[in-house]
């Protein structure tokens, strides 16, 4: 096929990928499917028929919460909390969309996008959200190896006062890593402010590099288990590197896997302050792609500050989605995805694929 061919059958596909994506929201009325659980099910025998489900769009637009699909219509609901109803087979998907200046657009309708997950379109849409606020889990990493020596205590600082600017106390928590050969958890799951500060305050360099190992450890024992409570989060991790690498017994590619299983986002903050790019910062780049994230390369260490507020800005800027994936199989393998919008102007970030739960 030549270039042009295949450029046009790609928009056409773009128009016609959409209409399945959309055309649950638009033929159903009635009751209201709850979000999603971020961990993917096990695979249940579907029931033989199934009640409507539509998004959440319409007078509470915007706000990330559902309504109970056993709650009668017009029944009165608490915006304050989250009801949690389990889909079978549901994928859960929290993507941002950006301009071609790096602008936040948040004011686009699920129509406005396609989606192909392991190469078809949806069966079906649960809900979708704009702007959504769902509690945050996020995991601290900071290299304490000692190549960051001379740019530690600032770097401790910084992430102080991310976490004091992001975490909401009501509804967030976080973790604390450092590590250099071995991770080192300085503190568990916490939304207490003075408890995560002591711990990167406890934090010391020293030591060699093992930054894909540390990557692992976190997604398989804190974010890989920080979905199974009783409401949807999100989750994420905010890794701060040079993005070398010389102690690892994991490679890039299963601390990459960790997180997709994980469903985690990445965002990462490269340290390394030298007049160009090198091989640290292309890993930390292609491990916030792959996981949906973003990787910030700051000039100096004192712009810091200012990749942790372009951070904060897009986990309080996001859309998700909640849909069932067409012709789904609990094998274990690796289902790709691939959302876009419509309007080719803007670029969607969001996580290459997931990883389908294993049969029993």
């Amino acid at each position: 096929m030549t270039r042009a061919g295949f450029t046009s059958s790609l928009c056409l596909s773009a128009v016609l990928l959409a209409l399945p994506l959309a055309a649950p929201l638009r033929a159903q009325t009635g009751t209201t499917a709850a979000p999603a659980t971020t961990s993917a099910p096990q695979q249940q025998p579907a029931p033989a028929t199934q009640p409507p489900a539509t998004s959440n769009l319409g007078p509470a637009q915007g706000q990330g919460q559902g309504q109970n699909p056993g709650q009668a219509q017009g029944a009165p609901q608490d915006s304050s909390q989250y009801t949690i109803t389990q889909q079978v087979n549901e994928v859960d998907l929290v993507f941002t969309v950006t301009d071609r200046h790096g602008h936040f657009i948040s004011d686009l309708k699920q129509s406005d996008f396609a989606l192909l997950d392991d190469q078809k379109a949806p069966e079906r849409v649960y809900s979708f959200t704009r702007q959504t606020n769902l509690p945050l889990r996020l995991g601290v990493l900071i290299d304490t190896s000692t190549s960051i020596h001379t740019r530690f205590a600032f770097e401790q600082q910084a992430a102080k006062e991310f976490l004091l600017q992001i975490l909401k106390p009501a509804s967030d928590k976080s973790f604390v890593m450092g590590f250099d050969v071995t991770p080192d958890y300085k503190t568990p799951w916490s939304n207490n402010l003075d408890t995560l500060s002591t711990g990167i305050d406890g934090l010391r360099p020293g030591g060699g590099t093992a930054l894909f190992d540390a990557v692992y450890s976190a997604c398989r024992d804190r974010l890989l288990d920080a979905a199974r409570g009783q409401e949807p989060v999100r989750k994420a991790m905010v890794l701060i590197s040079d993005g070398d690498d010389n102690q690892s017994h994991a490679y890039l590619d299963d601390a990459i896997k960790e997180c997709q299983r994980a469903e985690t986002i990445v965002y990462a903050i490269s340290t390394n302050v030298s007049p160009s790019r090198d091989r640290g910062d292309d890993v930390l780049e292609k491990i916030a792609e792959e996981t949906g994230g973003r990787a910030f390369f700051p000039k100096n260490i004192s712009d810091m500050p200012i990749s942790f507020e372009a951070i904060q800005d897009e986990l309080r800027s996001q859309y998700a989605l909640v849909y069932k994936p067409a012709d789904f199989k609990a094998d274990g393998a690796f289902r790709p995805i691939y959302l876009f919008c419509l309007d080719r102007r803007y670029s969607v970030r969001v996580r290459k694929g997931y990883f389908a739960p294993k049969p029993n």
